[in-house]
């Protein structure tokens, strides 16, 4: 926010801003209503966690158009502990979440949430979103179930299916004309806020013709007309340490979500975000959502693409779409209220089928076969297990096939250089020809790639091939992009060797990070280090 008034604010920018601002607003309130209907607790949280972490996420976050709020994603993780801990827990999992949030931050670990593997956050966005879908059809087709829901994906499924005969239709039929009208509404005019219009035309409809479909005020009661009261929820170190697994998958979904919000939204606009301040303000955001009783936020894509598009020029926007989400409720709170239940879930089954991105899925599984082993292997879990071990095991997986990856790019063969190439130290290389150098019993051999624990077993077998009847040779390590302990270890070894064998060994090429890991290994204690291969060849001679 800083930044931008710095940069000069006027009226202009501002009536952009209040422009863009309603428009999120607009979109923000029924799916904010919808996920925390889903979520398993009262509606008023969603919108406590829209107007307190909306307006703090853009005012302290460190992307210009992010929109912070309740995010369809967190449906499955609030609603399970809200289940296991109650609402209470599920607000000191969100404090908790924000405190990590804002340690992650200060510390500077934003790079590293970046790190998660693209076939990961799609397998995981892609199972969220099954989940969504099947959580909803209760909902969708106003089932009444015997006894509670279960918690379980198949267990829900299997309860819903057995349900089907109580099905109403009446629910049914405002649910799916709310899901045709949003479709009619993006394809026809993408510029109307659809969903809005939808859940407003589904709710006229109910009232008029007196449909016996359940709404929000039929089954929480009127919304109050402001913020819930200041208020910490009890905290105890068992309570805390009860829901503290909640809280960090809380955090990791948080993160996740949120960069990836803001590198979309640096995508539309040219711009790039500032990840730790992005975290730090995601972590206030938490923290003052869960003292007003909102749930958990996040940047979420779908609002901040919005903002976006409807010509956002800063922060601004995003904290007055809170401001707009405050007003909406004060003045307007008995309307929203009358919004139908089936239309909501229809609200949701459309934003699920958007998570779902079916073209990156399509090119996952036209690349390599880790990548799509890393994809099934996530989506599964998130399914069937859990969100956290769901990215720890698909993480591992990706791990494991960018490690063989890099170790078969690994090689070790003659070096033939060209006239006057630069290498990695600065100094120039002239032309070198193996068969001179091998008159002298001189050869020179270039390694190649990332020199590391998966490689060093490689390493050293191929280093011990090119020791017999050699007099002196040359390592050349120009185009190791790499090295680890693992791997310098290993050619200190082979040094090791050759000075039993009597064979000098010279390194050229080497750059100064790899001539350090080197040098820490006591790989250049016993051998020459040279810049250039024609230097190595003069001296070694």
């Amino acid at each position: 926010l800083l930044t931008v008034l710095r940069e000069g604010y006027g009226v202009r920018e501002l009536q952009r801003d209040a422009i863009a601002g309603l428009t999120v607003a607009i979109v923000a309130l029924p799916l904010s209503l919808a996920i925390a209907i889903a979520s398993g607790v009262a509606p008023e949280r969603g919108l406590a966690g829209a107007i307190i972490g909306g307006f703090l996420v853009s005012a302290l976050g460190g992307s210009r158009f992010q929109i912070g709020g309740p995010a369809g994603a967190f449906i499955v993780l609030v609603s399970a502990t809200a289940a296991e801990h109650g609402v209470d827990g599920m607000l000191i999992a969100t404090f908790l979440a924000g405190i990590m949030l804002l340690a992650a931050g200060l510390l500077r670990l934003g790079g590293y949430v970046r790190l998660v593997p693209y076939p990961v956050t799609i397998g995981f966005t892609a199972g969220i979103a099954v989940i969504i879908m099947i959580s909803q059809i209760k909902e969708l087709f106003g089932l009444t179930l015997e006894g509670a829901e279960p918690g379980p994906i198949l267990d829900k499924l299997i309860a819903d299916v057995a349900a089907l005969e109580t099905a109403n239709l009446y629910a049914a039929g405002v649910a799916l004309s709310t899901i045709a009208l949003i479709i009619v509404l993006r394809r026809l005019r993408p510029q109307f806020p659809g969903v809005l219009v939808a859940v407003s035309v589904a709710a006229a409809a109910v009232a008029i013709f007196d449909l016996p479909a359940d709404t929000i005020g039929t089954r929480f009661g009127e919304l109050p007309r402001g913020l819930p009261p200041l208020a910490m929820p009890t905290l105890t170190a068992e309570k805390a340490i009860a829901v503290l697994p909640n809280a960090f998958a809380f955090f990791l979904l948080g993160a996740i979500e949120s960069l990836l919000s803001a590198t979309v939204g640096d995508a539309m606009t040219g711009r790039r975000h500032r990840s730790n301040c992005e975290l730090a303000a995601q972590g206030f955001a938490n923290m003052a959502s869960s003292l007003f009783g909102g749930m958990v936020v996040t940047g979420t894509i779908a609002r901040t693409a919005t903002n976006i598009r409807a010509g956002a020029h800063g922060p601004v926007a995003g904290m007055l779409h809170a401001v707009y989400l405050l007003v909406f409720v004060i003045a307007a709170a008995p309307l929203a209220a009358m919004a139908p239940l089936a239309a909501l879930s229809g609200v949701l089954v459309v934003v699920a089928w958007n998570m779902i991105e079916r073209h990156a899925i399509a090119s996952l599984f036209r690349s390599s076969a880790e990548d799509v082993v890393a994809f099934a292997a996530t989506f599964f879990l998130t399914v069937f297990r859990d969100l956290t071990e769901a990215i720890a095991v698909g993480t591992a997986i990706a791990a494991i096939a960018f490690i063989r990856r890099m170790s078969s790019s690994f090689s070790v063969g003659d070096a033939i250089m060209p006239d006057d190439i630069p290498d990695s130290s600065g100094a120039e290389r002239t032309a070198y020809r193996p068969e001179d150098a091998q008159t002298d019993h001189v050869a020179v051999y270039r390694l190649t790639g990332a020199v590391f624990f998966a490689s060093a077993t490689s390493l050293s077998l191929a280093l011990d091939r090119v020791l017999a009847g050699q007099k002196a040779l040359v390592l050349d390590l120009s185009e190791v992009s790499l090295i680890d302990s693992t791997g310098a270890q290993a050619i200190a070894g082979f040094i090791r060797d050759a000075e039993k064998r009597n064979v000098r060994v010279g390194v050229a090429g080497a750059s100064e990070e790899i001539l350090k890991t080197l040098a820490a290994s006591g790989a250049t204690a016993k051998t020459r280090v040279f810049d250039s291969i024609q230097e190595a060849l003069d001296n070694l001679r």
